[in-house]
Order: C-alpha cells, then sequence, then structure tokens
C-alpha cells in the first residue's frame, strides 16, 4: 500500500462539491487552447484534489511543455511541474514514472522536499529501502519536524535491520549533505509564503553559516584525507587519525561524517568535551544524525553529566526507536540515577 503524498503545490483542499475537470474542458473552445502553464497547472491540481489522477497526469504534461517553450522559465516553476506530475504518478501507483519525474524535479530544483519525500515514497513502494532511507534522511536535514520523512526513516530502518542485519548503514548510498545556503533560503521561501517557520538555519547554525562552501577541488582533497583518517582508525592510531580529520575539514568544513569520525577518536583518547564540539558541528547539520547523538551521549556519560547524556539518547530514540545500542545505554543510564 502506498503511502500518502504531499499534494501538489499550489494545490488547496477540495470541495464536496467540485465537479470534475477534463483535458477537453481546458482544451475547448478554441480561444482557450493556448492556456498558460500556470493555468494548466491550476487545472491539474483541480483534477488531482478530485481524484482525477490520470487526468492530472494529462494536464500537468502540457503544462510541462508549454513552460519548455517559453522564453521566461525559471527552473523552479519546471522542477514543481515534474514534481507535481510526480504525485499524480504516485497516486495511481505508477512508482518507476514517479521517481523519473522526481530526479527531474531534483535536478532542476535541488532539495525540493515534496520531491524528495514522493521519490522516497516511491522507493518504498518498489522495496529500493536503502535509496528510500537516504531521501527520507535528506528531507530532515531540511526540516527536522517533517513527521512523515521520521515515520519513513523509522520504517526503513526497521525493513533495512531486518534484511541486512546490524550492518546495514554500511551498505547504505551516500546521504547527500544538504548546503547550508539552501536551507536558509528554503526557510525564507517557507516565511515569505506566509508559512510557520521552523527554526531557520542561520538560528541554529551560525557557526556553519560563517564557513565556505567547498570547491569540487576542496571537496576531493577532504574526502582523501577522511580516506587516510579511516585507515589510522582501524589501526589504532587515533591521535594521527585526529590529524588527519582535521585536515581534511579544512578543505571542507560541511562534512557531517568527518566530525563524527574524528568525535570517536576524541572518545578514544579521552578528550570528551571536544567529543562534544564536534557532535555539536555535526548536529547543526543534520539534528537527527545517530552517530552524532549517540557519541555525544556517550561523551557526556564520561563528563558525569548524566542529564545530557540522557537527553542525547532520547533525541536518537525518537528517530530510531529500536536503535539496540541506544536502548541498552539509556537502560545503564537510568540505573546510574
Amino acid at each position: 500500500m502506498l503511502h500518502p503524498t504531499w499534494p501538489p503545490e499550489g494545490a488547496q483542499r477540495s470541495s464536496k462539491n467540485r465537479q470534475p475537470i477534463t483535458v477537453k474542458q481546458v482544451e475547448m473552445p478554441q480561444k482557450q487552447r493556448s492556456k498558460t502553464w500556470t493555468e494548466l497547472k491550476q487545472a491539474g491540481n483541480e483534477c488531482f484534489k478530485t481524484g482525477q489522477y490520470g487526468e492530472a497526469t494529462n494536464i500537468y504534461s502540457q503544462a510541462i511543455k508549454e513552460l519548455e517553450k517559453s522564453n521566461k522559465k525559471e527552473p523552479e516553476d519546471l522542477g514543481i511541474l515534474y514534481s507535481n506530475r510526480a504525485a499524480s504518478y504516485l497516486k495511481d501507483g505508477n512508482c518507476a514514472e514517479c521517481v523519473k519525474d522526481c530526479n527531474m524535479s531534483l535536478e532542476l530544483f535541488p532539495f525540493n522536499v515534496k520531491s524528495l519525500l514522493r521519490r522516497a515514497s516511491a522507493y518504498e513502494a518498489l522495496e529500493r529501502y536503502r535509496q528510500a532511507y537516504v531521501d527520507y534522511k535528506t528531507a530532515l536535514q531540511i526540516d527536522c519536524n517533517i513527521a512523515a520523512a521520521h515515520d519513513g526513516t523509522n520504517r526503513m530502518t526497521k525493513a533495512l535491520t531486518e534484511a541486512d542485519g546490524l550492518s546495514w548503514r554500511e551498505k547504505l548510498p551516500p546521504i547527500p549533505t544538504v548546503p547550508m545556503s539552501v536551507r536558509e533560503k528554503l526557510a525564507q521561501k517557507a516565511t515569505t509564503n506566509g508559512a510557520q517557520p521552523n527554526p531557520t538555519p542561520k538560528q541554529n547554525v551560525n557557526r556553519q553559516m560563517n564557513k565556505p562552501i567547498p570547491s569540487d577541488k576542496d571537496k576531493k582533497k577532504a574526502q582523501a584525507l577522511k580516506e587516510e583518517g579511516n585507515a589510522l582508525v582501524k589501526k589504532g592510531e587515533y591521535k594521527k587519525a585526529i590529524e588527519k580529520y582535521s585536515q581534511s575539514l579544512k578543505h571542507n568544513p560541511t562534512e557531517i561524517t568527518t566530525y563524527t569520525n574524528r568525535a570517536l577518536c576524541y572518545l578514544s583518547v579521552k578528550q570528551y568535551r571536544d567529543a562534544v564540539r564536534d557532535c555539536d558541528e555535526a548536529l547543526m547539520i543534520d539534528s537527527s544524525n545517530i552517530k552524532a547523538l549517540y557519541r555525544r551521549a556517550q561523551a557526556h556519560l564520561e563528563l558525569k553529566d548524566i542529564k545530557a547524556c540522557e537527553e542525547n539518547l532520547n533525541s536518537l530514540l525518537k528517530v530510531e526507536p529500536n536503535n539496540s545500542a541506544g536502548l541498552k545505554m539509556l537502560q545503564e543510564v537510568q540505573k546510574k540515577k
């Protein structure tokens, strides 16, 4: 069974007495054949609201053609149309086409939350649970309060644990890091549209916002240094690994895993306050990062801050209720109270 999808952009709740709209109504009479893409989009939204998903798909396709012919087309507008058509495909059970349209939408409008959630739902229906997990987690980086993304993450965690065992995370595709500039832009857009804003990246991650977006060259150098650090960790050479991770972060200060990896090293050499700081940095980028929450809990436990440790574990278990390591540590912490 497909999970609830987000309604198309610009669509409002339907009225019980609303009359169905068909393609014929959009095309006739002759003078109306040159409908603008915005009018076609609205007609598609009306069809979607009344459950006419096939008609909605057809009309969104017309809108896409009209906008592609326009000299004033904006990539985001085209991305929204593809996302709306993806919603219709998803409702009709055509998950493969939904994924294709979401891919196109995300190329035109990177990190569009609705496209991420629709693609995640389609991947889930296709039993492509790893890809679904990645999309749900990416959506949570943009807005950590999306209930559908939290629920989806929990479902995928359960499914992947059953399929791959405790090492399921090692088989995941890379989870993209949402740039701070993108999160700020989306937060501003939500405010402009009259939505009640969540705490914005600017409010929550001031230090991260001051860090430059790395170039492709810097990203490659950072990745190479991180891999050198990872190799040193496997040898138990934690202090040398810390140096490599620190060098890596100079080239790319937005990479979450480098912070969490260095935090692990700080824990190993008993530099617990440094471990907390690295986890703080990681959680500024992704507030639901499991490794950062768990390692910060470990550090607080070593610092005898039981309350902070428990708070981190509770946050972790909201994201992954069945996380065995988190549950075990929480039981141990509660015995110390």
